[in-house]
């Protein structure tokens, strides 16, 4: 009789035995394989056939606007975002980049604001105002606000304090009818990029993605699916399933059924290939473990090598938690949104 760890450890192991049967991991054949099945796996949701754009507000910020706008999504649902646009822009049109928070209060978290809208003048948290320092980078920034956080949250969390999200019955509901909260989240993401296409002065050619934990997650995924995005900056996130969300109890809003029996974390980061990628993993994050955040570079840089690509994926190896790094991946950025399209840069920093 094996107990429990054993038992689980062994659907691990009969998971990763799964997918060795297939295609050879990097070859054409299993990257589309895999990325039918990652779309299957995460749920359908058909996006609504107009963006219904609509202005909230706008507000004259130090070198830059800041627009608080509303933009329909999929199935009938809207999601509100900011957009930061720089007051001085060096071209028209401009790179963008799509800026996603991880858990907390919600987008007002990484532009600079309070949980009541109110100009933060406290400790920026481990979100560090980073889609402000995107937009003073010269970037047209969209900062949308993913479902179960900040004012996309049920009545009953609303009233639990702003940190309070609405994942767990988010994730329950949409997992019982078939689909999966990373899903809603990717394809919702997926309409920033159709706003940033349709929107003036930004070149469409040149959008970029970064987001960190959970907004991690929906960044490393929707680049993932969506070739229409450049490049992408995961900030603690990228790991193994096995050492991070299967090695504690993670967010409901991290599990997608079946996924193991597809692939592990790395090989679906890998769909972006030969894309650019940038990952960030802090020496002292318990969440997303370090040694596994090596693992997963690692086998990236294998994927990225096969496919002829091996200095277009970077790690960011930096002293600290789980929490954003920022000025290499910054860098990074301006390399890959400056340069040729086919242009890249990579290593170890």
């Amino acid at each position: 009789m094996m107990d429990v760890e054993h038992y689980l450890n062994t659907l691990i192991e009969q998971a990763a035995m799964s997918r060795t049967a297939g295609p050879v991991p990097g070859s054409e054949e299993r990257r589309q394989e895999l990325s039918a099945a990652f779309s299957r796996l995460i749920g359908e949701f058909p996006a609504d056939g107009e963006l219904q754009t609509r202005l909230l507000e706008i507000t004259e910020c130090e070198g830059y606007v800041r627009e608080h706008i509303e933009i329909a999504t999929v199935e009938g649902l809207c999601m509100s975002m900011y957009i930061l646009v720089p007051e001085q822009q060096a071209a028209d049109p401009v790179p963008a980049v799509i800026a996603l928070h991880g858990h907390g209060y919600g987008n007002r978290e990484i532009v600079g604001l309070e949980p009541d809208g109110s100009e933060r003048v406290g400790n920026p948290g481990l979100h560090k105002n980073f889609a402000v320092s995107l937009v003073r980078e010269g970037y047209v920034v969209a900062a949308p606000e993913l479902i179960g956080f900040g004012g996309r949250r049920l009545a009953e969390d609303k009233g639990e304090g702003p940190g309070r999200s609405s994942c767990f019955r988010l994730a329950a509901h949409l997992l019982m009818t078939g689909r999966t909260l990373p899903g809603l989240r990717v394809r919702e993401t997926s309409r920033v990029v159709d706003y940033l296409e349709s929107r003036a002065g930004v070149d469409a050619d040149r959008i970029a993605i970064m987001g960190i934990s959970g907004g991690g997650l929906v960044a490393g995924f929707t680049a993932a699916l969506d070739a229409r995005i450049r490049c992408a900056v995961v900030s603690g996130y990228a790991n193994l399933f096995e050492d991070s969300i299967l090695a504690r109890n993670h967010c409901l809003d991290n599990y997608i059924p079946g996924i193991l029996q597809e692939a592990e974390l790395p090989e679906l980061l890998g769909l972006i290939v030969p894309r650019g990628l940038f990952l960030e993993s802090g020496e002292m994050d318990r969440v997303f473990p370090r040694e596994s955040a090596v693992k997963a570079f690692g086998e990236l840089q294998s994927l990225y090598a096969a496919a002829g690509a091996p200095n277009a994926v970077l790690c960011d190896y930096f002293q600290g938690g789980h929490e954003i790094n920022g000025a290499p991946a910054f860098a990074w950025l301006r390399s890959q949104l400056t340069a040729d399209p086919t242009g890249t840069i990579g290593g170890e920093t």
